[in-house]
């Protein structure tokens, strides 16, 4: 067999290769993608010592955690989408892997705001070219009645990449400095990198059409542009991600400001929250993306805009605990798990709103619109509050900017169910 094609497809609907490799495949992808997160969210853990050591401002490190990264990360993905529908998206995610690797690395040894900020930028440029390409790649190999449960698997990589983001960095930083954490992780995703492009194939079916693909960029996004869904469908997740990356970058500093701990017990606790929260929100929306959008399609936008609407009283009430105790665990854990309900059916809508060789264009231009709002505004916007709020709340500020920023979860509901009304009419089979 061809090391770049896997066994010989039965049609896009009933998936490609056999089962075992199809679970090899979406193993090595969820793998880059925990690498992906933890390259992306360790900067959470260790803003304290690196704000310390620097001298910077909430202001600043919302920055670095937020445009920083987002603002070539967004803009990158749709060409890079659109590189890998008419390539190789094999290449397009080994390439990527090494590129945004390198860059976490050279954040351990940044000196300023500025040479950070640089190598933020990097980290972004190099994930911009691994999601959309892993999320049409699974779409490829996975027949359409599985295809939600295996896009929560991978999305799996966002929470268990973000708890061990801040489980290693914490401990790291601990025992070392700041800087080896970002040079340990970095180093680690350049060595998987080669096992990656070993490993996964494109379909055999796949890699004959690119040959003869006359797939331009233009009418892919006109087509887009005029489906009413995507635009609800992509600000609606938009909205609930600036609540959720504000969050998770800004809950460390609240631990440690507010309550005491210490570096390495701030990692125990988000990252236990991240996990338990992320892993069941995840494949809860997975499960229920398949078993009710099957029947109605309606339902993969409707069950996520519930989920919002439940969050957002049980995170007011978590974030605004007086003491940190199993019941304020619990008051946070539930919320992160609704919070995460809603990527596995979503992202399988975004990919229904278009011809299956269109995919990895339309989830990047989705998460084009999803990751310079939502990691890009809400870490920046959490920080920026909280240096406004200072005269008022001293010593609580960060804490009153993250019960504000709940608004958009309401914002997010809203948009989502609307999209359920629009959904059906924009549907591609």
């Amino acid at each position: 067999m061809d090391r770049d094609s896997a066994t010989p497809p039965a049609g896009d609907a009933d998936g490609h290769g056999t089962p075992g490799y199809r679970a090899l495949v979406l193993a090595m992808l969820l793998l880059v993608y925990i690498f992906n997160f933890i390259d992306r969210q360790i900067l959470g853990i260790l803003a304290v010592p690196v704000k310390a050591e620097l001298g910077l401002t909430d202001t600043q490190l919302g920055l670095l955690g937020g445009i920083a990264f987002a603002l070539l990360y967004s803009t990158a993905a749709v060409p890079l989408g659109w590189l890998a529908d008419r390539t190789s998206r094999t290449w397009v995610i080994t390439g990527a892997l090494v590129v945004w690797s390198g860059f976490t690395a050279l954040c351990g040894v940044a000196q300023n705001f500025w040479t950070l900020f640089l190598c933020r930028l990097g980290v972004g440029v190099g994930e911009a070219g691994g999601v959309a390409p892993s999320f049409s790649l699974i779409s490829s190999y996975f027949p359409a009645r599985q295809r939600a449960r295996a896009l929560a698997v991978y999305s799996l990589g966002i929470p268990v990449g973000s708890a061990l983001g801040v489980l290693f960095g914490g401990y790291i930083a601990a025992h070392i400095d700041w800087r080896a954490a970002f040079i340990v992780v970095g180093l680690a995703g350049i060595l998987l990198a080669p096992l990656f492009r070993l490993v996964v194939r494109e379909p055999r079916q796949r890699q004959e059409a690119t040959v003869a693909a006359d797939l331009r960029l233009g009418p892919v996004l006109v087509m887009l542009a005029g489906k009413p869904s995507f635009w609800l469908l992509a600000f609606g997740a938009a909205s609930s991600s600036i609540v959720g990356y504000g969050l998770a970058f800004w809950v460390p500093s609240v631990l440690q400001r507010s309550f005491g701990l210490d570096i390495v017990g701030t990692s125990q606790f988000l990252g236990a929250l991240l996990a338990a929260g992320g892993i069941a929100g995840v494949m809860l929306g997975g499960v229920l993306g398949d078993k009710l959008g099957r029947g109605n399609r309606r339902m993969l936008v409707g069950v996520p805009a519930l989920s919002f609407l439940v969050a957002v009283p049980l995170f007011a009430m978590g974030i605004m605990s007086q003491t940190l105790s199993w019941g304020m665990f619990l008051l946070m854990l539930v919320p992160m798990a609704l919070g995460y309900v809603w990527l596995a059916p979503v992202i399988s809508a975004v990919q229904h709103l278009v011809h299956p060789r269109m995919r990895a264009t339309a989830v990047a231009s989705f998460l084009f619109i999803n990751n310079l709002l939502g990691p890009g505004l809400g870490t920046f916007m959490l920080g920026w509050m909280s240096d406004l709020l200072l005269p008022i709340y001293p010593e609580e500020g960060l804490r009153y900017a993250m019960l504000f920023s709940l608004a958009f979860y309401l914002l997010a509901a809203l948009l989502m169910a609307l999209a359920a009304r629009t959904l059906p009419q924009d549907w591609v089979e």
